[in-house]
């Protein structure tokens, strides 16, 4: 396994440069649409002939995903390539945010998918580097890393905890703050141990990083206030442990998750905007807080959650849920639907 290889493909991705990846066949070069340019991709493409690779959740928008694929919103769909799908047509064909900007040409022609495993490897790097899932597909020029690489990237057994101290905070002041670094990754998870260890099971809330709700406080979600009454309760309980992930946005990144903001300004719930962005409708890995739990010698425990994906990861991953303990805010007229959505959507419940 090769991850050093995978983080310089990340940043390549983000600089705008070609990739590639190997799969059972021969090497595919791929160049991420978003970050490159139209003399970028004269270079990597002199002929003009490039498909442009898309998700199923994008492509069904486009009316060029089958049923089996719009299904899964992350799987691959091939776009042929014609003579008037420049640079900027093809950048209109992986950003919805310009729809209704950038009047689409078409028609459009989805043709099959040889690579395919090759294929979804690329789009889920897309994710981990937080670009666009959408890349003009080419021959491979340079060092190719391989779908092996990709995964083990992923593993969550990297995770270590790199420092920790004592952090009194509001609503705690016995608190401690426990950082971890994978050697693969950017950005630190963090846990909050709030209050002591008792021998029971502690209080434990996944709460997913969110810059617009935790720090700005944002209206449109019920982040910030979720991330402050899940303290409060573990302090009345006697302990708990606030494991805070860095995966903003369900795991899209900031970026994207401005532009599903602007797509629910257009009238999409949460749901529909991910997927029409080509992301899947949750991209967050819980096998994190799994790992960051056994770290912290705590595998038995009570979850504060109405999601219950997070009790079954956790529960796969040899975590212990003993309970399920609801957390309840009162919404307001900015989040209304986002509360909606969770519960009608995507399975949440009190």
């Amino acid at each position: 396994m090769n991850t050093r290889n995978v983080a310089r493909a990340i940043d390549s991705l983000r600089r705008g440069w070609p990739i590639a990846i190997r799969g059972a066949g021969e090497p595919v070069g791929l160049l991420a649409v978003e970050t490159a340019d139209a003399g970028r991709l004269a270079a990597f493409d002199p002929d003009g002939d490039s498909p442009i690779l898309l998700s199923a959740g994008r492509a069904a928008t486009l009316k060029l995903a089958n049923q089996i694929d719009a299904a899964i919103p992350d799987s691959p769909v091939l776009v042929e390539r014609t003579f008037w799908i420049d640079f900027d047509c093809a950048m209109a064909l992986a950003d919805p945010q310009l729809d209704m900007a950038t009047p689409m040409k078409g028609p459009f022609r989805a043709i099959p998918v040889a690579d395919r495993d090759v294929m979804a490897a690329a789009l889920a790097l897309a994710r981990t580097a937080g670009v666009l899932p959408a890349f003009f597909v080419g021959a491979a020029s340079e060092g190719a890393i391989s779908i092996a690489d990709i995964e083990d990237f992923e593993d969550p057994i990297h995770l270590a905890i790199a420092a920790r101290a004592k952090l009194p905070v509001e609503g705690s002041v016995h608190s401690e703050i426990v950082a971890f670094r994978s050697p693969d990754s950017p950005g630190e998870h963090v846990a909050l141990i709030v209050g002591q260890p008792d021998g029971g099971p502690p209080l434990v809330r996944l709460h997913s990083e969110c810059l617009t709700g935790d720090v700005l406080g944002s209206l449109k979600c019920d982040c910030g206030p979720q991330l402050h009454a899940a303290i409060d309760a573990m302090e009345g309980t006697g302990w708990g442990i606030l494991l805070y992930l860095r995966q903003e946005g369900r795991g899209i990144g900031l970026v994207n998750k401005l532009r599903a903001y602007a797509l629910q300004d257009q009238g999409f719930d949460t749901v529909d905007a991910n997927t029409r962005l080509g992301f899947a409708i949750d991209a967050r890995d819980f096998r994190i807080a799994a790992r960051m739990l056994e770290l912290l010698g705590q595998t038995r425990i009570r979850l504060l959650t109405n999601n219950p994906e997070k009790v079954r990861v956790l529960q796969t991953t040899g975590i212990d849920v003993v309970e399920r303990v609801p957390i309840s805010l009162p919404p307001n007229r900015f989040n209304e639907k986002y509360l909606a959505t969770k519960r009608d959507r995507t399975g949440h419940q009190l």
